[in-house]
This record gives C-alpha cells, sequence and structure tokens, in this order.
C-alpha cells in the first residue's frame, strides 16, 4: 500500500438469526407467536410446598390429623429430603402412609440422568404426572452448588436460539415442582451423588443457590415461581435459603419485573438481554416487540433503585451476530445512562453447533467485549460453562424425541 492509497473500513460481518431445523411459530401477522398463558391441562396435586403455613395446618385437619403434624411433615421434606412414609416414625403407624400421601404426593419421576465435569455436573430428566418433561442441571462449584431449574414444561417466548422454545409452551410447572427439583437434588447430594460430602469433608452439604434458567420463563409463572421462591427462603416453614443466592431470570417482562421488585424478597435480578439495540433483539428476542431494549434497562435499573441488588445482565455471544465491538460500546453507554455500581454484566458463550449460524464468538471476540465492557467502568465476567457435552448448558435444554421415547417406558412414581 502506498502513501495515497486510500484506507478502507471493514464493514464488520452481520449473521441475521434465522431458525434452523425447525418452523417458528407466527401469529396472524406473521410476528414470533408469544405465549403468556398455559394451556389448559389436568392441574398437579396440591401439594405442601404450594400452601402457606396456614394452609398446611388446614389440609392436614381436613386429613383427620392435628395441625402440628404439619410442621413435622415440613421437618422431613425441607430438612431430611425425604417423602418416604416409611421414614416418618414419629407419624402414627395407623394412616401414615395414606396422609404422607396426601400432603405429599409424588410430583417428578426420573427419566434419565447424565453426568459429566468428574460428577461435578448432573443433568436430570424428569417426567411430571401428566407426562410433561423438564429438566434441572446440578453444578458443583468451589464453595458453592448450583442447581439450575425449570418453571415451565417448554417455554412461550419462541427465542430462535434457544431449544427449550422450538416446541412452544406445554404448561406452568406448579410451586411445588420447582421446589421438588431441589429436595430431589439435596437427597442426591446427602447420598453421595455429587461427590461423596464425607469423603471431600463437607459434611451437610446441600444446595446453596438456585438460578431460573432452566426450562420456561419464570415471570411468564409470576404467582407460582413467587410461591416457590417464598418456600425456598422460608427458615422456619421451607428450606430456609438465602434469598442473595437465588437469580431469577427473564427475557424482559417489563411489568413482571416492576413486580418483583415490590417483593421485598432481595434475590438477585438478572435480565437476558443478548442484543443492546431493538432492530437486532426484535428478532433475538420476540418479547422485545412488547416491551423495548430502554423499557427492560428502565425497569432493572428501578429493580436496584428498590432493593438496591445490583442487577445481572445476561449475554449470549453469538459469532457475527451480536458480539461486535459497536455493540458493546453501545451497551455499555446505555448502562452508564442509568448510573454506576449497579450492575454486572456475564457474557457467555453461545453453545456451538457445527455449521449453524448459531455458534460461539471466536475467543479474541469475545476478549475484546469484554475489555471494552470493563473499560468503560461496567463490571464484567466472562461466565463459566458447565454441561455442554450432555446438552445441560445454557440455551439446550429440551426433550429430544428420544426422551419422550425413554419417558413413555417410564412409569410414574407413586
Amino acid at each position: 500500500m502506498t502513501e495515497s492509497s486510500p484506507v478502507r473500513a471493514t464493514k464488520p460481518k452481520q449473521v441475521r438469526p434465522a431458525t434452523e431445523g425447525w418452523t417458528q411459530k407466527k401469529d396472524a401477522e406473521g410476528r414470533p407467536l408469544l405465549q403468556f398463558a398455559s394451556p389448559k391441562r389436568g392441574k398437579p396435586p396440591v401439594h405442601l410446598a404450594d400452601l402457606t403455613p396456614e394452609q398446611r395446618a388446614a389440609r392436614v385437619a381436613e386429613l383427620g390429623m392435628p395441625g402440628f403434624r404439619a410442621k413435622q411433615l415440613e421437618m422431613h421434606y425441607f430438612q431430611h429430603w425425604t417423602h418416604d412414609p416409611a421414614d416418618m416414625t414419629d407419624l402414627p403407624a395407623a394412616g401414615r402412609e395414606e396422609f404422607v400421601h396426601g400432603m405429599l404426593p409424588p410430583l417428578l419421576t426420573e427419566v434419565r440422568r447424565l453426568e459429566t465435569d468428574r460428577g461435578d455436573t448432573i443433568k436430570f430428566l424428569w417426567k411430571l404426572h401428566d407426562g410433561a418433561l423438564v429438566e434441572s442441571v446440578l453444578m458443583r462449584y468451589t464453595g458453592r452448588i448450583t442447581l439450575c431449574v425449570s418453571s415451565q414444561a417448554g417455554c412461550g417466548m419462541n427465542c430462535p436460539f434457544c431449544a427449550t422454545g422450538q416446541a412452544g409452551l406445554t404448561r406452568n410447572m406448579s410451586a411445588a415442582e420447582i421446589v421438588e427439583q431441589i429436595v430431589r437434588a439435596n437427597r442426591l447430594i446427602s447420598d453421595g451423588g455429587l461427590g461423596d460430602p464425607r469423603r471431600v469433608g463437607h459434611d451437610g452439604e446441600r444446595v446453596t443457590n438456585i438460578v431460573f434458567m432452566g426450562m420456561g420463563e419464570p415471570l411468564a409463572n409470576y404467582a407460582r415461581v413467587m410461591q416457590a421462591v417464598r418456600v425456598m427462603t422460608d427458615k422456619e416453614h421451607g428450606l430456609g435459603m438465602s434469598a442473595r443466592g437465588i437469580t431469577v431470570s427473564t427475557v424482559g417482562l417489563v411489568p413482571a419485573i416492576t413486580k418483583l421488585a415490590d417483593e421485598d424478597i432481595p434475590v438477585t435480578f438478572a435480565l437476558s438481554l443478548h442484543a443492546p439495540d431493538d432492530k437486532l433483539r426484535d428478532e433475538l428476542i420476540p418479547v422485545n416487540s412488547r416491551w423495548k431494549v430502554d423499557e427492560a434497562l428502565d425497569a432493572a435499573r428501578a429493580y436496584f433503585d428498590k432493593t438496591g441488588r445490583r442487577v445481572s445482565i445476561e449475554y449470549a455471544l453469538i459469532k457475527d451476530m451480536n458480539d461486535h465491538a459497536w455493540r458493546a460500546d453501545l451497551l455499555a453507554e446505555k448502562l452508564n445512562a442509568r448510573g454506576r455500581g449497579w450492575v454486572h454484566v456475564n457474557p457467555i458463550p453461545l453453545n456451538p453447533t457445527p455449521g449453524s449460524i448459531w455458534t460461539a464468538s471466536d475467543v479474541p471476540v469475545q476478549n475484546e467485549f469484554v475489555r471494552r465492557l470493563n473499560d468503560a467502568g461496567i463490571p464484567t465476567t466472562l461466565r463459566d460453562t458447565r454441561g455442554k457435552e450432555i446438552d445441560g448448558a445454557c440455551g439446550q435444554l429440551v426433550a429430544t424425541e428420544d426422551d419422550q421415547a425413554v419417558a413413555a417406558a417410564t412409569p410414574l412414581e407413586v
């Protein structure tokens, strides 16, 4: 190149979102279909965890037992992680089995369990009472054990890069079905299924952190998710977990974010943003047609103002789609325009599929995206991914045809 030769700027490559191997459901106007209401299906049986402490005592009385028996059941279920009447010898033998099943009916049947990362990550496939399938992922990290829970069977948000949403929404999960995922995980840990606690020197281990990042849009199942959170955090009548260890994620249902801020339960709030500009986010996250980027960010900032809890921004880095340097700068600009110290960004490389347009950004591009945000004063940490080998990482949870075949042959627990 001579001194007089013009310097041509290289235009960043822009890949547009597109579905692969499936057809995205559309409404009458040709827009991606959004399902906010749960389809009508048979309700799961009422369970201890669906009820308030007062309702539990009343329900126990309906079953012919004195109210104090509710507290005994809470102890067995939330502290010893059992619903087996044989374990409850403090209950009268006469009628014990019928009473326990009346209060603690079986909710989840384990269909399949897959392990990776030297046994530190386990994915569960569960069958619900009506045959619907959901998954949860248990992960051991240094100093904590995290469970990624599902809140819906399927998902109605129709995001084109997420496997869960491809089949649409089957139904909302009950509060007890959400809580049962934790109880079953705690029981597995207690039995040494995540590495023997006695061998590794952590006797008494249990799940310490919950992320609502499994199947479903949590805030589209608001009432049941919040009942589950109350049970998780109730120290006298529930699991006694720290609210600060619970992360509730959403793709941006703004009215529900406002409701969450008013709950007075200091959970961590995470906004799955994935693009700072409406043009791209309209395609990546169809709910952006209802509530735009700035509306979602305003609601997230208001959550911080009301609770004092720093907000997480989740951002899947997708090669040549949303990982451009200018988008990092735009994201930083939008976040800083709403103040400092209120937010933390968690970019995560998309889980790659060979030959797909949906694949992780190149490592230098990831690093540059993170650097620009950090340099702009936005605390940013590239998130560790777990469970890719067993399709248990973010965006990979889905009931396959093989899962459905195995589930069909698996009898429900009784």
